[in-house]
């Protein structure tokens, strides 16, 4: 099949490197590949042996390193290819501009939302696995997505979940979103024990294989902190009607409970190539060798109310949700610093939050964005005062 066959579908991945990334590029290969779809972008960040491994592979148009000081190894990886390369935040931006009909927004961290602010703008699908889209800027992303045309597409298997059993016609009658959480590492640890745990211990996910940086996110439930902000703005729902409930065999991803009592989950063997399938075939489904849930060997399903003693950032989410405005951006830029801190051993795994909420405490007075330079504005002060009081 030639090259920009209408039957292709043109797609770009922001992130290809990282966990997202190269599990999207697996769900592609086993779909067909370069036969059925043409890749615009790739974009990766310091591993340039994979990313440009990854652009050949597929034929990508372009490959783009985040890292300034990479172009030269990037180009020189990719020499002969006629890949055109690219780098840093301008790098980006291309990527996300190139005509494609759909990205994957993998792009850890808030270096993802202005490129992914950027594919939205000109009406891509944009299956969203970055959460500070949402988190940081919120209604401003939503407000983009609509006006650009295109659709947003939970890849978080929560919010994926959540997208597969929300009936629209039936909006009105839900009642709540429940978000499962496997509780992590320290699930039964205690506080004490919590405060000597460290970046090696808590990166260890009992269920899900992820990056180093959400995998403590999990162990902390920061995590689910964002992705209860997430759900508010992805579903038009009051911080009230947003729970958690912890779930540690992550069988049932998340659920929606409606107003006649009714309680619709989406279950299955925790894989994210089964949520990223799911927004790339969208509304179709797509066939997937992923392990098949055995509902015969299933002893049995727990489920138990969160600590937020040990876990205060499901406290510190409701905080920000009832706050509005730009405290997502406050509580998530803290959020960013601590975790870096604690990954360098320069800051416990309990002071993170501490951190994030007197950052909060002094941040509370923010106006609320107007533009996506607020925004920006909210998280650096927010990045700045984290660091002071990390020293």
């Amino acid at each position: 099949m030639a090259s920009g066959d209408s039957t292709k579908r043109r797609l770009t991945i922001l992130g290809s490197t990282g966990s997202i990334g190269t599990n999207t590029l697996d769900v592609i290969d086993r779909l067909g590949g370069r036969d059925r779809f043409e890749v615009a972008a790739l974009t990766g960040n310091g591993n340039i042996p994979l990313l440009a491994e990854q652009a050949r592979r597929l034929g990508a148009e372009l490959a783009v390193t985040a890292d300034d000081n990479l172009y030269q190894d990037l180009k020189s990886a990719l020499a002969g290819s006629r890949i055109a390369v690219a780098a840093g935040r301008s790098g980006l931006t291309e990527a996300a501009e190139r005509d494609a009909g759909w990205v994957m927004a993998a792009i850890v961290g808030n270096a993802g939302l202005a490129p992914t602010l950027a594919a939205a703008r000109r009406g891509a699908d944009i299956a969203l696995a970055n959460k500070e889209c949402l988190v940081s800027a919120g209604s401003l992303f939503v407000d983009a997505v609509k006006k650009g045309g295109g659709r947003l597409l939970p890849v978080d298997s929560e919010h994926n979940a959540i997208f597969q059993v929300l009936e629209n016609d039936q909006r009105h009658a839900v009642e709540r979103i429940i978000l499962t959480a496997s509780g992590g590492p320290f699930r039964t640890k205690s506080l004490d024990e919590m405060r000597h745990v460290t970046a090696e211990t808590a990166r260890a996910h009992p269920n899900w294989s992820m990056g180093l940086k959400i995998s403590i996110d999990s162990a902390s439930m920061f995590n689910k902190a964002l992705e209860m902000i997430e759900a508010r703005h992805l579903f038009g729902l009051n911080p009230e009607q947003i729970e958690v409930i912890v779930h540690p065999q992550s069988v049932i991803h998340s659920m929606v409970g409606y107003s006649d009592g009714s309680v619709l989950a989406q279950l299955g063997c925790p894989d994210m190539r089964t949520a990223i399938g799911y927004a790339l075939s969208y509304p179709s489904r797509c066939d997937l060798p992923v392990e098949r849930l055995d509902f015969a060997k299933l002893s049995r399903l727990d489920f138990e109310a969160p600590d937020e003693a040990r876990f205060p950032a499901l406290r510190l989410a409701r905080r920000a949700m009832e706050a509005g405005g730009v405290q997502g951006a406050v509580l998530n830029g803290a959020k960013e610093t601590a975790l870096e801190a604690f990954i360098k051993g320069r800051t416990g795994f309990l002071v993170m939050a501490e951190i994030v909420e007197k950052v909060m405490d002094e941040l509370a007075d923010l106006p609320a964005a107007a533009t996506m330079d607020d925004v920006f504005a909210a998280d650096e002060k927010a990045r700045q005062m984290a660091a002071g009081l990390i020293g």
